[in-house]
């Protein structure tokens, strides 16, 4: 089986560069969806309080009959929970749902930066990270401005910034603000809800390199460093997004890839989305 490579967080963790995303897979199709993706060999599971499917992560996690220390799984803290002592509450809940001892991140979802309480919310993620309760934390969605007021504010620098990426939405500034101070980006919703894959310059790359739109979309995201996760919920599909390391782009594909860079999203804008 391929072994996925994986990426050294700034708290010596480790996390597999690709994993499986588990948005919008509703909660009655999510055990069997990630059975299949454990069975594929992805050791990497993205969930979040929000999507409704934590408990059947969990399921699938204790089901596959794999080590949990082989599994790295992922949530989000919900919209409705910021500040200290909501976040406390809700992260408690989110391991009762998942049934684990342990996450391996947990994450602030997005920054609400209307309701200001992030900096706080943070605060108790922190408690829960000293605790070992989740082995690192992160934050979502958060901008270089957000970044800031965090780290100006607190003790422990985010492990991860999940954040939209994807070739029509390169965000460079983010993911240099990440790296100049070793926050590791996440790219959710990497292919663009679909919107590149009949991009014209990535048909023309995978054609030359014998692979789908949507896996040189995924290596491109792996060269470049990102972390990506996936997702889909068939098999055969499940398969295909993990079969992206017996191939290599060039710089010039990349180059070309991420000069297709139109700042599009595909979601919400975090420094205008409220919860």
């Amino acid at each position: 089986m391929t072994a996925v490579p994986s990426l050294t967080l700034n708290n010596a963790v480790q996390i597999p560069q690709l994993g499986f995303g588990t948005f919008q897979i509703p909660p009655e199709d999510t055990r069997e969806t990630t059975l299949a993706a454990l069975e594929a060999g992805y050791r990497h599971i993205d969930t979040a309080q929000m999507y409704g499917n934590e408990k059947e992560v969990g399921q699938a996690v204790r089901d596959s009959g794999l080590d949990r220390a082989d599994v790295f799984v992922t949530s989000k803290l919900n919209n409705d929970a910021h500040g200290h002592d909501n976040a406390l509450r809700a992260f408690d809940r989110t391991l009762e749902a998942v049934g684990l001892d342990y996450l391996d991140l947990f994450l602030i979802h997005w920054p609400l930066p209307a309701k200001g309480e992030f900096v706080e919310t943070w605060k108790a993620l922190e408690e829960v990270y000293r605790s070992g309760r989740a082995k690192a934390i992160g934050v979502s969605n958060f901008q270089p401005r957000h970044l800031r007021r965090l780290l100006e504010g607190s003790d422990v620098v985010p492990a991860v910034n999940q954040i939209e990426v994807h070739p029509y939405l390169t965000q460079d500034e983010v993911r240099a603000f990440g790296a100049e101070h070793q926050i590791a980006t996440e790219a959710w919703s990497p292919i663009a809800q679909g919107k590149v894959l009949d991009d014209p310059t990535i048909n023309r790359i995978a054609e030359r390199v014998g692979k789908s739109p949507a896996q040189v979309t995924l290596r491109w995201h792996i060269q470049r460093g990102d972390i990506v996760f996936p997702k889909s919920v068939t098999r055969k599909r499940i398969e295909e997004n993990f079969d992206l390391f017996d191939f290599e782009l060039s710089e010039g594909d990349i180059g070309e890839i991420s000069a297709l860079n139109r700042n599009e999203r595909t979601g919400f804008d975090p420094d205008r989305f409220n919860g």
